[in-house]
């Protein structure tokens, strides 16, 4: 028997073929599903290229947030569930951002205890050893950073003291005050007066503990102005300037080699 339009029943043709209505209903859901899923993963593809153009525009690896906030001004809407599905789904991540360990030790040194400009920017007016000026910089090395802590002299520009460290811990900067009671303790004036900016090594417990211990007044910049630590940073500029000469030939050079005798 045929049915009108000449379509033959399915369990007919089940019965000539020799399989059963429930497999061929099964290779049926099985075709159409196996098709579906290819097309999704195509979409996937296409939508994970997008993905990856936003992640890395620019140069630098960006989060959920910051690829769906790109998409949008590139000119495609997607969600950002479905942005952190395919990140997820091909391996995409976007580096975690560590805390800074300097930026908690400052936190953790920092104190209220800043001192008054005293020196007012009278850096000649007092007379050799008198007006010690202290300050710390950085200094680039094999791709990370050494710390060089000085005290010069403000009348005479004689550096009394320095300490190169490869840590920011405030033992670096106490050794450099040590260093210079040490050597030129019998020529430091009585009423010497040391000067620094506010930073957290300076209104650090341990630093105004071992100045007061030896008698020497302690003396502050205005928070945000070079100016008044100006022969400092005028010393350290010129510094570099000679440092940025011979950068080129510590790339064979060691750690212990840069360090005071």
């Amino acid at each position: 028997m045929t049915r009108p339009g000449n379509r033959l029943p399915v369990a007919l043709l089940c019965r000539l073929s020799g399989v059963s209505r429930s497999g061929y209903y099964s290779w049926v859901r099985n075709g159409f599903r196996t098709a579906s899923r290819e097309a999704r993963e195509e979409q996937d593809l296409r939508d994970f290229e997008l993905i990856k153009k936003a992640y890395s525009y620019r140069g630098y690896d960006k989060g959920v947030w910051g690829i769906y906030m790109r998409l949008s001004r590139m000119g495609y809407t997607m969600n950002h569930k479905k942005i952190r599905r395919l990140m997820r789904k091909y391996g995409l991540a976007c580096p975690i951002r560590q805390p800074n360990p300097y930026r908690r030790m400052a936190k953790a040194l920092r104190t209220n205890a800043v001192a008054d400009n005293i020196l007012k920017r009278c850096f000649r007016e007092h007379g050799p050893r008198k007006v010690f000026l202290t300050d710390i910089t950085y200094i680039p090395f094999k791709k990370k950073f050494m710390y060089l802590s000085v005290i010069m002299d403000a009348f005479t520009k004689q550096v009394m003291s320095y300490t190169l460290s490869d840590s920011l811990e405030v033992d670096f900067v106490l050794d450099t005050v040590l260093n210079m009671i040490n050597t030129h303790g019998d020529s430091i004036n009585a009423s010497a007066l040391i000067h620094s900016d506010q930073g957290c090594h300076y209104t650090s417990i341990p630093f105004r503990r071992l100045v007061e211990d030896l008698g020497i007044r302690q003396s502050m910049s205005r928070r945000g102005n070079c100016w008044d630590n100006a022969p400092q940073e005028s010393f350290f500029g010129h510094m570099k300037e000679e440092l940025h000469i011979k950068s080129r030939q510590w790339k064979n050079t060691t750690y212990m080699t840069l360090l005071p005798a």
